[in-house]
């Protein structure tokens, strides 16, 4: 089987009919961010108007790049046959493939949105529920390009902690997620299957490669596939985004970081806004870095880094859209809110 008939069909879930979800949220976001760009006196006397269309304008230009690049990859592993996944990220119960996972959400230089969409395809392809877990909860703002950023902002010290932390909370997730799915409260991901006894991934590797003729068709059709695959996190992205830009309109930022300081108030306010702002990751960490360095908590710097993650909105619905499980996507912030409040208080009370 070459790589392009390994390309599966857009998820048998994902109606052929009108998404006026998607389409509404796209539509609304289109007309903000054209009126912003190209025709602001429009709403230049109306202060809460414009300063909506400012904010779509902003969000979207923060964004693109990292949604690109996610349906990049979701291309790419739409033309990975299944046992390649698998294999990579192995496929048995254990930590072993937890540690894979966590790794590879590490070291995937996408940012929050993109990993989304690479999420939901490899429970597609076949990973289990806690490998995806342990993936997402790594990897938001974990990038190479990212980790140097929060470097110059932070410091090498609280940057190390903070990766090491969020690899903890990572596994933790991940090995939880598998447990309760063992126990039979969580769905196991009925994607997978057993790999062949004889499979060798590199000489398989090889052979699919040789197989492969990469034209500019073949090119232009994986894109378009991966633009299909990833209407099921587009609309809440697009959604996300008109609601964070709803959220800065109406809430100043000053109301935001009085509350930010290093208690017990100001890491659940800090918790909470991490969870209606949606805030990609190149915007959360300079966020986080101010947090750390004007209000004095780094406990609360690492939650909104975290918290994002922990009880975002758009992830809990792709998780669902993608698991078709309310119970798995709510096990998300049930399981991962309490490690980040946890580990955040106690690092408050060392750094005090």
């Amino acid at each position: 089987m070459s790589c392009c008939q390994a390309a599966e069909q857009t998820d048998h879930r994902t109606s052929k009919s009108t998404d006026w979800f998607l389409w509404s949220s796209a539509s609304a976001i289109a007309v903000g961010y054209l009126v912003h760009a190209f025709f602001p006196g429009v709403v230049a006397g109306v202060t809460w108007l414009h300063e909506l269309t400012h904010a779509i304008f902003e969000l979207v230009n923060t964004v693109w790049w990292g949604v690109a690049m996610g349906i990049v990859m979701l291309a790419l592993l739409s033309r990975v046959p299944r046992e390649f996944v698998m294999s990579a990220l192995g496929n048995k119960p254990g930590s072993a493939g937890l540690v894979r996972a966590t790794l590879a959400g590490v070291l995937l230089d996408l940012c929050s949105h993109g990993i989304l969409m690479v999420g939901a395809k490899l429970y597609e392809r076949g990973a289990r529920t806690g490998q995806v877990m342990a993936f997402l909860v790594a990897s938001p703002w974990n990038s190479f390009s990212l980790t140097l950023i929060l470097v110059a902002l932070i410091g090498l010290p609280w940057t190390l902690a903070f990766i090491i932390f969020s690899v903890l909370i990572a596994l933790v997730t991940g090995w939880l997620f598998e447990k309760l799915v063992d126990v039979g409260y969580l769905p196991p991901n009925p994607n997978q299957s057993d790999l062949p006894a004889d499979f060798e991934f590199w000489s398989q590797a090889r052979q699919q490669w040789a197989e492969v003729s990469v034209t500019p068709a073949y090119i232009a059709t994986m894109m378009l596939d991966g633009l299909k695959e990833s209407r099921m996190v587009m609309r809440w992205i697009l959604f996300g985004i008109l609601l964070a830009a709803v959220v800065r309109t109406f809430i100043s930022p000053d109301q935001f970081t009085t509350y930010f300081g290093p208690t017990l108030l100001g890491l659940l306010v800090t918790m909470s806004v991490a969870t209606v702002l949606e805030v990609c990751s190149e915007g959360s960490t300079p966020v986080a870095a101010d947090i750390l360095t004007r209000a004095g908590a780094p406990g609360n710097s690492f939650a909104f880094l975290m918290g994002g993650v922990a009880t975002d909105y758009t992830e809990i619905m792709v998780v669902r859209e993608a698991t078709a499980s309310w119970r798995v996507a709510l096990c998300l912030p049930l399981i991962t809110s309490p490690q980040v409040i946890v580990l955040a208080w106690m690092v408050n009370i060392v750094a005090a």
